[in-house]
């Protein structure tokens, strides 16, 4: 814990609560519907979880890993489970069905776990450069609340549609699709979790993206519902993790972490945004090492990454001999480099 961070909320226990994994079942807590309610006053957290039938002898196992992931949350000085027994026709929520997604290739989920810490455009810097090594990449911008990427690239088109499916655009070799090209920019999406998970799977199998190598999925902040419902309907290759450098930025991080690793997500590393003056330098370099990731490196806090940025032009590819450039690059190279197959005929190097 973070001496000055902000005390968890009711809303915080639930969230890490809904991705511990269930010892048995195969799904998460959340997406079992496990949780029943949670009551937080003075510090002190109580939870009620509801067991399915056969469940009785898990008790132990599941209070030890719920109340350990949810005292270690800021200002929770004590956590207590308390159980509830299911009828007999008590059965788990369907795990959402995978989306057909063979022809995707590599999927990438460049993730964080708190908003504003410029995920949507290391996702973007990312995907350029990995299309700028040869690869077929793909970029769908999964922050159904907040979509950025449209902006990020200077797209107002609509795509069109072709035998039924919406073809995605296309700039600077990347093929994008966003919820931001059907909804108009300033109007805001209020939508509930079945229909959010219908739109997610829109974008993912009604979209003509052709055969990719890498499809790079910027993912809404934080770990709730359109997180869980990516991460456990798609086959996911690894997650990227950024954060800025501040001990309030890392703490919500170590969330997305927690989240890749128990739902088996590999991590593929770790990036430190907006380095340098007013937010510190080196914080997301010592979580790495901490909690044993690999810290992929940092890009500074600098006015023309965000000048590109709202010109609608990625810095890598507006200005590729850029420092900035140069590292997204190099961070695209190694992140490549622990997904390629060796026995892949696109090997990395034949795209050098």
């Amino acid at each position: 814990m973070f001496f000055g961070s902000k005390p968890a909320n009711e809303n915080d226990i639930r969230k890490a609560l809904e991705v511990l994994p269930h010892p048995q079942r195969g799904g998460s807590l959340g997406a079992l519907a496990m949780i029943e309610g949670v009551v937080l006053k003075n510090g002190e957290a109580t939870f009620v979880l509801k067991l399915f039938e056969g469940d009785q002898a898990l008790v132990p196992e599941l209070r030890k890993l719920s109340e350990k992931a949810v005292s270690g949350l800021p200002g929770i000085k004590a956590a207590r489970a308390v159980f509830t027994a299911a009828s007999k026709s008590a059965a788990p929520r369907k795990a959402p069905s995978v989306f057909q997604a063979n022809h995707l290739g590599k999927i990438i989920a460049v993730m964080s776990g708190k908003g504003g810490v410029g995920k949507s455009t290391v996702a973007a810097n990312l995907a350029v450069a990995l299309a700028q090594k040869g690869l077929r990449v793909g970029l769908l911008d999964a922050d159904i609340y907040g979509p950025s990427v449209p902006r990020l690239f200077g797209l107002t088109e609509k795509p069109r549609t072709e035998n039924n499916k919406m073809v995605p655009l296309e700039k600077f070799g990347v093929r994008i699709m966003s919820i931001g090209f059907v909804v108009e920019e300033d109007t805001p999406i209020i939508w509930r979790g079945p229909v959010v998970q219908k739109a997610i799977r829109q974008l993912v199998e009604d979209v003509a993206w052709g055969e990719l190598d890498a499809l790079v999925l910027d993912m809404p902040p934080g770990t709730g519902d359109v997180q869980l419902t990516f991460v456990q309907s798609t086959p996911m290759a690894g997650g990227v993790v950024v954060s800025t450098p501040q001990d309030l930025a890392l703490i919500d991080a170590r969330k997305a972490i927690a989240m890749f690793r128990q739902l088996n997500v590999p991590v593929l590393g770790m990036i430190e945004n907006m380095s340098g003056d007013i937010f510190g330098v080196g914080g997301v370099e010592a979580e790495a090492k901490r909690i044993g990731e690999e810290f992929l490196g940092a890009i500074p806090l600098a006015l023309r990454l965000r000048e590109t940025s709202d010109a609608g032009t990625p810095i890598v590819a507006a200005e590729p001999q850029n420092p900035l450039s140069e590292s997204f690059c190099l961070y695209a190279d190694r992140i490549w480099k622990k997904l390629e197959a060796p026995s892949s005929p696109r090997s990395m190097a034949s795209h050098k």
